[in-house]
């Protein structure tokens, strides 16, 4: 059994943070009590951690298998700044040479390395094999592990190697984990894995923070773009485009427009690649333009924005690649461009690829397509493509949702298109069920007689754009479904033959049309402002410290501190070691290589600008507090029954309450646990505490009015005063 509080103890120590993402905590729990582990976690959700806390709790190394050789050192040197030791972490790759893997292999032996990445290339050789059969290993780490499956965006032949490989070196728990998987994918990783007993946790693939939006691909594209990065100055993004060349052309033409760009692809010699990766996470340059070969399992997190030249080859590439925004939780805008040639030249390029690839492809353009064209919320969209619903209609931070299109009623199209997937025997993809609606004697319809149907040309007259945005939302609504094992074939599901049987309006936002200029034209949205209460000179001042002691060191400058710690420092303004592990994100081993540094030039900042910080003032109300609150916190801890108490003190069992609150607020730890377990059972305050860790507002009037009926407002307040007191404390 995994001791809770230990394990959160851990965390504090190594990574700096007082609780865990998410469902973390429990994917931690899995791996640590042996079990195989599925983690679906969307980029920026905390993947890593699921796996490094584990290594660095458990007995022995564990194999870490990564898909690219060039990122291999920059997870090792966050994984080392994390920790007081340098050996703790290690790659074994080609890029090493003998004495260096000789370096590895004693520290392996020695038992003093937590976590080896390997490629799956260097895992199957069998010198490798041989020798990891002499280690201890704890567990096995399979990332990005997508790539098992040919339904997934960068399918990676060696990857379906790497389950024989581990029988051979010796059966251990295995953690498999993705940023973006649909169900099918998610089978195939499972069952190549050998891990169809796994526990699975999927956590939702909605990033609130990233805004979508699609833009119609002109002539003026390049000057957009320019334009776009201008008023966006200082910040990380990148661009990508399919074509090699067009990346060595857009970074060009933004040099010479004064922008900090460099490229980025396999056509490039690895030296220089990887130099001109390294300037991109040094922050020497701002963007980097490059073909999708750039960025799978990049930790940099604070990637403000990332356009996409051409419209990628499927909407888990897309998502991927967005997901590469605001990993910091911070602004992230994601930009595509999108013209219906850019489909006719991906579609030449699967010409001379096996059938069952072309077809693989063909499907997974359509869906990118559909994407693009859609008027509907764009996250809508993307959530139901992986299996996830989305109820908000209007989710405020898409280009759909900031500027809505009109709605159409459209119950009789949808019956229309219901009636004719039965017709058509629940065989066919959506362009002929689509031509047999309007009446189109296309091929395929003449070669099955659908032309003879007594439902041919039932929506005669109705658009095809009309008509596919029918089918798309009917499908988001759960009315129909694409059965991708058949590349796509229109099924209808049983609320598709209910809602037959008994018609409901269905209003359908019609699909944009980029064929003929009729995409609304380029807009600067206005997105919901990114705020924070922090000094943006102090701010600005720790970033260049950080880039600073980034280059002496030779390490990317989030490595050092990630943005949320340097905006919590320029709040806070801690001053010393022990205020400083208290900043969100800095561990012990991050403190006592760097907090000197940052805590000095803190202090003198403050002492110049004659600043109160908020921890003197916290001194102070403690220092000063009256003999009532000291009278409070005396009773409390000695589980004095708070009615009890208040009568003791002339107080009402409200002012009591707000005197507590005031205690707690002003950063005094109390445990009135003895009181709130005398009034509730364990599930009533942890359903009131999940409240608070979910709720973006400290509002005890929401609070009360959202438990209305079922908690008092005393209740409802006792569990805030805990939840404050433990979490803020």
């Amino acid at each position: 059994m995994v001791d809770r509080q230990k394990l959160h103890d851990e965390l504090q120590r190594f990574f700096g943070f007082d609780s865990f993402k998410g469902n973390q905590e429990e994917i931690v729990t899995s791996l640590l009590e042996g079990h195989d582990t599925f983690v679906l976690m969307p980029t920026g959700g905390g993947k890593s951690l699921c796996y490094q806390l584990p290594a660095l709790l458990m007995e022995g190394t564990a194999i870490v298998i990564s898909p690219l050789i060039a990122l291999m050192k920059n997870q090792v040197d966050a994984m080392r700044n994390f920790s007081e030791e340098d050996n703790v972490a290690h790659f074994l790759n080609s890029s090493l040479n003998r004495s260096q893997i000789d370096i590895v292999k004693a520290d392996l032996v020695a038992g003093k390395t937590k976590l080896l990445y390997v490629a799956p290339e260097t895992l199957t050789k069998d010198i490798n094999v041989e020798f990891l059969k002499s280690v201890n290993i704890s567990f096995y780490a399979v990332d990005e592990a997508h790539c098992i499956s040919e339904w997934g965006h960068d399918f990676r032949p060696e990857y379906r190697r790497i389950r024989p490989i581990i029988d051979t070196i010796g059966q251990r728990p295995v953690i498999a984990l993705t940023a973006t998987a649909t169900p099918k994918v998610q089978h195939d990783i499972q069952t190549n894995l050998g891990m169809n007993n796994a526990a699975v946790f999927k956590s939702s693939f909605n990033r609130e923070n990233l805004y979508y939006e699609v833009r119609q691909k002109k002539e003026t594209v390049d000057k957009d773009i320019i334009r776009f990065i201008k008023n966006n100055e200082g910040k990380s993004g990148i661009i990508y485009c399919l074509s090699r060349k067009k990346v060595e052309e857009l970074a060009e033409i933004l040099r010479v427009n004064d922008i900090k760009a460099l490229p980025y692809h396999a056509g490039m010699d690895s030296a220089t690649r990887s130099a001109n990766q390294d300037a991109f996470l040094m922050e020497e340059v701002d963007v980097i333009v490059a073909t999708i070969a750039f960025g799978m399992g990049i930790d940099k997190p604070d990637v403000r924005f990332v356009i996409h030249y051409d419209i990628p080859k499927s909407l888990e590439g897309y998502y991927q690649e967005t997901g590469r925004a605001g990993r910091d939780g911070g602004e992230g805008q994601c930009i595509t461009f999108y013209t219906h040639k850019d489909l006719q030249k991906m579609e030449k390029f699967m010409q001379g690829k096996p059938v069952a690839e072309q077809e693989i492809g063909k499907q997974l353009l359509i869906e990118t397509a559909s994407y693009a064209e859609s008027s509907i919320c764009r996250r809508k969209t993307l959530l139901n493509y992986f299996g996830e619903p989305y109820d908000i209609e209007n989710c405020g931070n898409c280009d759909n949702c900031l500027h809505p299109k009109r709605e159409i009623e459209a119950c009789d199209e949808l019956c229309n298109a219901i009636e004719t997937v039965l017709a058509v025997n629940e065989r066919f993809k959506i362009d002929h069920v689509i031509d047999v609606m309007i009446g189109r004697t296309s091929g395929s319809v003449r070669t099955y007689n659908h032309d003879q149907i007594e439902i041919f040309g039932c929506s005669k007259g109705v658009s095809t754009r009309l008509l596919n945005a029918v089918i798309r939302q009917g499908i988001i609504a759960g009315y129909i479904e694409r059965d991708i094992e058949n590349y796509g074939v229109l099924k209808v599901t049983p609320k598709g033959r209910e809602f037959l049987d008994n018609p409901q309006p269905f209003m359908v936002v019609e699909d944009v049309d980029y064929s003929d200029g009729g995409a609304p034209d380029d807009i600067d949205v206005a997105r919901p402002a990114m705020s924070g209460a922090l000094d943006p000179i102090l701010c600005s001042i720790l970033k260049d410290l950080r880039v600073e002691i980034a280059r002496k060191n030779n390490l990317p400058p989030y490595v050092i501190f990630q943005d949320p710690s340097l905006d919590a420092m320029a709040t806070t303004y801690p001053i010393t070691i022990d205020e400083l592990l208290r900043i969100p994100g800095v561990g012990i081993g991050k403190a006592k290589r760097y907090g000197k540094e940052f805590i000095e030039l803190i202090k003198i900042y403050v002492e110049e600008n004659e600043i109160e910080r908020p921890e003197d003032m916290r001194v102070k109300i403690i220092a000063n507090k009256s003999r009532n609150k000291v009278a409070i916190i005396e009773g409390i801890d000695r589980k004095i029954p708070l009615d009890t108490l208040a009568q003791s003190k002339g107080l009402t069992f409200s002012e009591l309450l707000d005197e507590i609150e005031t205690i707690v607020g002003s950063g005094t730890h109390i445990d009135i646990d003895y009181e709130i377990y005398d009034r509730l059972d364990e599930d009533d305050v942890e359903e009131i505490f999940e409240y608070y860790r979910e709720s973006d507002a400290d509002d005890l009037d929401e609070a009360c009015a959202y438990f209305s009926g079922d908690f008092t407002d005393d209740e409802v307040r006792l569990v805030r005063i805990k939840f404050i007191s433990e979490m803020g404390n």
